[in-house]
């Protein structure tokens, strides 16, 4: 008998893996980028718990597909539902050659550039790493001899959660859990650290920056600048779908799972940029390229930069092994579907799909090699957003073909719910894209990360076909 894999995964694993791959490294970063953007402390808080609202709503839709269908694949499994095989193959396609590996490469990036913080890195010099470049038509440069250090750190990072998750599913949801259980104490330490110092004024939550602009269309613009960036803060709640196959009970975790994990990091996140608040004015966190070290600095001196990096560390190999665990699952039932590689849909002795998670690793570290943090993450987001709206609109696909019956969670305030996700997926799509473009003919970016996004996911329509007529020949 071939193995197969196992229902091992509980709620609460469920919960760690929705927690521990959306908290990375962006509760880090996008604060202050969003303070400069809104001028504003409450209109940030709002944005947090807007995105937030979203999110859970992205999860809502999920969760009812999710419980309806719980087959490990996710998003490829459910796509091939409502759309057929072919959308389905280019999800899929998309989430190795983009997605998810590149978030297991942006996240592992950050992982090695704060573990600098403590032990010195090597690089190269200057002239070395821009002696090596990848011209790309149209699109851009790249920079592979970049950062050299960092990136062989980030690799090695990306090797040791694959032999792990490779082993042991068991193991790896175990380790996930207490990942996820050290980031959010450590993030509540954080929190509370700041906002007990007495080193801040609550009087900031309150006082808009000195050069606040608040007509209508300043407001609306900088709204929505701000809210894009906090839903990619957000993002990577769809990943529990990916493991549905071995969730235990999973049309009750499934759902509760979503939810639960959603809220919490809505909640750490309110909490987070109001710590940032009371110990930077608006003003000086919009300034700040480091808002977390800076505001720990302010209100316990300089050990709270090491406190941050430490951190930084931990939420970073948690939302790495977040992505490695459930993403490569997606390429096992791909290959099962005879739309992939074959060995990527072996399962060994010790019932783990190791050939897919080992694949996975290889193009995760080429992208590592050949980007940047901000070239991964822009563009995994981005593609990612395009396939969120067809989930979004698909609901109303799939509750034509799945009699209520069947599944035993339900989206409440159907259709208002998937109508305002998919207008947020809409927006936030064109927005990029048009912003994207713009900065490159203008000089500002090197790279059109969302075009790059777009160029890999169809690279692999030339495959679909391929699989197709070889799975035909072999029928």
């Amino acid at each position: 008998m071939s193995a197969t894999l196992q229902r091992k995964l509980g709620l609460w694993a469920s919960i760690s893996i929705v927690i521990g791959t959306v908290i990375g490294s962006s509760i880090f970063m996008k604060p202050s980028t969003m303070a400069s953007q809104l001028g504003s402390p409450y209109l940030l808080i709002l944005v947090w718990v807007i995105a937030g609202i979203v999110s859970i709503f992205g999860g809502m839709i999920n969760a009812e597909i999710g419980s309806a269908i719980p087959e490990t694949g996710g998003q490829y499994i459910y796509f091939k539902k409502m759309y057929g095989d072919f959308f389905a193959y280019l999800y899929g396609w998309a989430g190795f050659v983009v997605i998810n590996t590149a978030a297991i490469a942006g996240i592992a990036f950050v992982f090695a550039q704060y573990t600098g913080y403590f032990i010195e890195i090597p690089h190269l010099n200057a002239s070395v790493e821009q002696s090596f470049v990848i011209n790309l038509p149209f699109i851009g440069k790249l920079f592979p001899l970049q950062y050299l250090g960092i990136k062989i750190l980030a690799i090695l990072l990306i090797v040791i959660l694959t032999v792990i998750n490779s082993i042991n599913v068991k193991a790896a949801g175990s380790l996930h859990v207490l990942l996820t259980m050290i980031k959010i104490t450590a993030l509540v330490v954080v929190i509370l650290m700041i906002l007990f110092s007495g080193r801040g004024s609550f009087g900031n939550f309150i006082n808009n920056s000195s050069g606040f602009d608040g007509s209508f269309m300043a407001i609306l613009t900088g709204f929505i600048a701000a809210t894009t960036g906090a839903l990619a803060a957000y993002d990577g709640w769809n990943n529990l779908g990916f493991v549905a196959g071995e969730i235990k009970n999973p049309t009750r975790n499934i759902p509760r799972g979503l939810i639960i994990g959603i809220s919490c990091c809505m909640i750490l996140y309110v909490l987070t940029t109001l710590a940032y608040l009371y110990a930077l004015p608006i003003d000086d966190m919009r300034k700040s390229t480091r808002v977390a070290t800076d505001a720990l600095t302010l209100s316990i001196g300089s050990f709270g930069g090491g406190l941050v990096a430490a951190l930084v560390i931990i939420s970073t190999a948690g939302g790495a092994n977040g992505n490695i665990l459930p993403c490569a699952r997606i390429n096992l039932a791909m290959s099962h579907e005879k739309r992939f590689f074959p060995f990527a849909g072996k399962i060994t002795r010790n019932h783990t799909p190791a050939n897919a998670l080992w694949l996975q690793a290889g193009w995760a570290s080429f992208l590592v090699l050949i980007g940047s943090f901000d070239m991964l993450m822009d563009m995994f987001v981005f593609v990612t957003w395009v396939f969120y709206g067809f989930a979004a609109y698909g609901i109303f696909i799939f509750r034509k073909k799945m009699p209520v019956e069947k599944s035993t969670y339900r989206v409440k305030a159907y259709p208002i719910i998937p109508v305002i996700f998919l207008l947020f997926a809409a927006l936030y799509v064109s927005i990029t894209l048009y912003t994207d473009i713009t900065n490159f003919v203008n000089g500002k970016t090197k790279v059109i990360n969302s075009v790059l996004g777009l160029v890999l996911t169809a690279s692999g329509i030339p495959l679909y076909f391929y699989f197709r007529r070889k799975s035909s020949v072999s029928n």
